[in-house]
């Protein structure tokens, strides 16, 4: 079925294996957390809108979790897919029971992921979607404290065998995302999701690699910093207060992010290609250019939106030589999400 959103026939949007699953998923994956309202006001309208025509373009990897608006992302999802023929791999996640975010390293998988819990929330996940089986269910967060003893990943797959789940996930803690790693090699997860941008490369240190080895998909989220990488905002620019990057960004946040961004806009243009490519395609290439990865989703909040990201599908892979450059933007700076 189609829904009347056209693109130019030029757009070729490419698919990659996602692991060793035997699923090929678009390189451009849909983020629907905006959905909720974290990012400032937002239509349902526009959702619905921007998610046909995504499916349309050929996308068919869709981002979501409960907590993008208390359900709401993923209700508006639910509806888009009850009127449509296709059937594209809904990722979605399972937070842990309240306590600190990121988790402590005395944090209690018992405490926060109990086998209760988990099957109690799955349960919800499966009637929000309006599905009798989640594509992908992740973890919405981890600790390494949990790496000797990862019984909550024990259960889900338990419950992938019992048919309630079709892979098992974890989406990685961005101040620490190898400490997936051990899980990826002893085969407890199908697929991880990790921040991998311009300013935060540490998963080409070894979890791409690990990735490789044992066959696990990876999904890349925040390939533009929240939007930063795009190149639209200046220093002074002022989140709305109900978006969540207003505390993301708060104090000299945007300003130290800008000159960077920057620095990155004059690497581009030394190679000749500011023209061709749009900050925003610079930063989604970079995103897809380790083989190990799989999708990269990006937020789109409007049909506008998701014709500039399906772009950048067609466009000629980064050369290598401005690959190598653009390494040294990488940035440790911390956890932003916990606020200034």
């Amino acid at each position: 079925m189609k829904f009347g959103f056209l693109f130019e026939k030029s757009i070729m949007l490419k698919r990659r294996p996602l692991g060793d699953h035997g699923l090929e998923v678009s390189e451009i994956g849909f983020g629907a957390w905006a959905f909720g309202g974290e990012w400032g006001e937002q239509s349902d309208k526009d959702s619905v809108g921007a998610l046909h025509a995504a499916l349309d373009a050929g996308v068919n990897l869709i981002d979501t979790a409960p907590g993008y608006g208390d359900g709401r992302s993923e209700r508006v999802i639910a509806q888009v897919l009850a009127s449509r023929t296709d059937h594209p791999l809904v990722a979605t996640k399972t937070p842990p029971a309240p306590g600190p975010w990121p988790p402590s390293p005395y944090c209690r998988w018992q405490d926060r992921y109990s086998a209760a819990y988990l099957r109690e929330n799955v349960q919800q996940r499966l009637q929000q979607l309006g599905t009798e089986r989640i594509d992908l269910l992740q973890l919405h967060t981890w600790t390494r404290a949990w790496n000797e003893d990862p019984q909550p990943l024990l259960v889900l797959r338990r419950m992938k065998e019992e048919g309630k789940i079709r892979l098992v996930g974890v989406s990685a803690p961005e101040q620490d995302p190898n400490s997936v790693i051990p899980l990826m090699q002893t085969g407890l997860v199908d697929v991880v999701q990790v921040v991998f941008n311009l300013f935060q490369q540490e998963p080409a240190a070894e979890l791409f690699a690990a990735a490789e080895e044992s066959g696990t998909g990876v999904i890349v989220r925040v390939a533009l910093d929240e939007g930063a990488l795009t190149g639209k905002y200046k220093a002074d620019h002022q989140f709305a207060e109900t978006d969540f990057r207003r505390a993301y960004f708060a104090g000299d946040r945007m300003e130290r992010t800008v000159k960077r961004v920057q620095a990155i806009a004059d690497d581009v243009a030394r190679f000749g290609l500011t023209e061709r490519y749009h900050l925003a395609d610079v930063a989604l290439k970079f995103a897809l250019s380790p083989s190990a990865v799989s999708s990269v989703v990006v937020g789109m909040r409007n049909v506008q939106q998701v014709s500039q990201n399906i772009a950048t599908s067609s466009l000629p892979d980064l050369p290598e030589a401005l690959l190598q450059v653009l390494q040294r933007h990488n940035w440790h700076r911390g956890v932003w999400y916990a606020g200034k």
